[in-house]
């Protein structure tokens, strides 16, 4: 049978990547771009264009992604009471839509839980490293609410969400972490935009877990970087790591602690925005921009914008320092909103080709998000669980 794998090779400033590609339905250009990573563990980023972090996105698109993961996942029989991960930082959003998108598709019994770099007093946690991170360490929380804590440990199917897959490790790990305090665990699923895991790689991990593993992905292929010593990135070092006080107190989307269904916003929360004094003129787009792991309220406003007319595009802030140049046009540098003294990022971000920005964000609204804020003339949004059910949830409107 003839070789029908294409061979992808991109320069970048720290090396060469080069991609044996199989053969995919979804055009690769529609799904990456490629850029240089800022970090001496691995140099190379592949730049989602579907997952609304680093590349500003439509809500229609994201989607369409999320119900596309979903349904490969319920083909293959995703059984009731199963548990949904979204890794943290980048892959929580991906994961909440997979998890949301699983519901409305007819998923039962579905429980969603999301990683997290952040430090949350009190609970009982899982720990694990992810190794080639910018900061290794990352938690997943057991549930707080007593049902959603004996459904987690006690699933028979798991399903694993990230952008992409290199090795595969990292999923390792928590997997088998998991199984220490689940022994019942008869499946994973390891869903993905992208996979480019070694079949080496992928037999390690079937062998070890030691359960049934379906890969679900969009494009699949080999991966190689070829490493060419640049001194002038290899030298820069960001702190990334936080300074791993108790965040309980800023943090208030409840992906972390465990979720059984999806977010509804309040019905009228677009006239709630237009009484803000939001513009209902809808002939120049929107950016509807999170924050971190909470980048999921943007994709919920941004897809009520959507359908109410507006041209939107959902993007994120991120923690991971990513060097300009290829698929990163412009870095904008500030300080984060989670009280960590460190810097966060939003890429590909020119403020001048959207008519208004709003910025979606858990956290109240300190320094660092006041000061951009004002740089951009945006709006914000924070987010807020209503106190009579953790799926009901309000934004608060607010231009400084």
């Amino acid at each position: 049978m003839p070789n029908m794998t294409k061979t992808i090779t991109i320069k970048l400033d720290t090396g060469t990547l080069q991609l044996d590609l199989e053969p995919g339905r979804v055009p690769l250009n529609r799904l990456l771009g490629f850029a240089a990573r800022v970090s001496s563990k691995r140099k190379f980023l592949l730049v989602s264009k579907v997952l609304g972090k680093h590349y500003p996105v439509s809500p229609k698109l994201m989607s369409w992604s999320y119900r596309a993961l979903a349904r490969m996942v319920l083909e293959h029989g995703a059984g009731t009471g199963s548990v949904w991960i979204g890794m943290a930082e980048t892959a929580t959003g991906l994961g909440y839509g997979v998890f949301e998108a699983g519901c409305r598709e007819g998923v039962e019994q579905a429980l969603f839980i999301q990683t997290t770099r952040y430090h949350l007093a009190g609970l009982k946690r899982l720990e694990f490293e992810e190794a080639h991170s910018h900061a290794t360490d990352f938690f997943l929380y057991y549930p707080e609410q007593p049902k959603h804590r004996a459904q987690f440990l006690s699933a028979k199917t798991l399903v694993l969400i990230d952008d992409e897959i290199s090795t595969g490790k990292t999923f390792l790990r928590l997997i088998k972490a998991y199984q220490l305090v689940n022994p019942v665990l008869e499946k994973v699923f390891i869903v993905s935009l992208v996979n480019f895991a070694h079949p080496d790689d992928r037999a390690t991990l079937e062998n070890e877990a030691g359960v049934a593993v379906e890969w679900v992905c969009f494009r699949q292929g080999l991966l190689q970087f070829e490493d060419s010593r640049n001194i002038a990135i290899d030298s820069i070092t960001v702190n990334v790591s936080g300074n791993g006080a108790c965040k309980k107190a800023l943090l208030a989307w409840p992906g972390r602690v465990g979720l059984d269904a999806p977010i509804s916003l309040e019905d009228d929360v677009i006239e709630q925005l237009y009484n803000s004094g939001f513009s209902r003129d809808k002939t120049r787009p929107i950016l509807v921009l999170g924050t971190g792991e909470c980048n999921a309220p943007a994709y919920l406003l941004g897809r009520e914008l959507e359908r109410q007319g507006f041209k939107i595009k959902v993007q994120s802030t991120t923690r991971s320092p990513i060097h300009q140049g290829n698929a990163i046009v412009s870095v904008c540098q500030f300080e984060d909103n989670y009280d960590d003294g460190i810097p966060n990022f939003i890429y590909n971000l020119n403020p001048d080709d959207y008519r208004d920005i709003i910025l979606c964000h858990e956290t109240p609204l300190g320094a660092a998000l006041t000061n951009r804020l004002q740089a951009w003339q945006a709006l914000s949004a924070r987010f807020e669980l209503q106190p009579d059910t953790a799926k009901h949830a309000k934004l608060h409107f607010f231009r400084p």
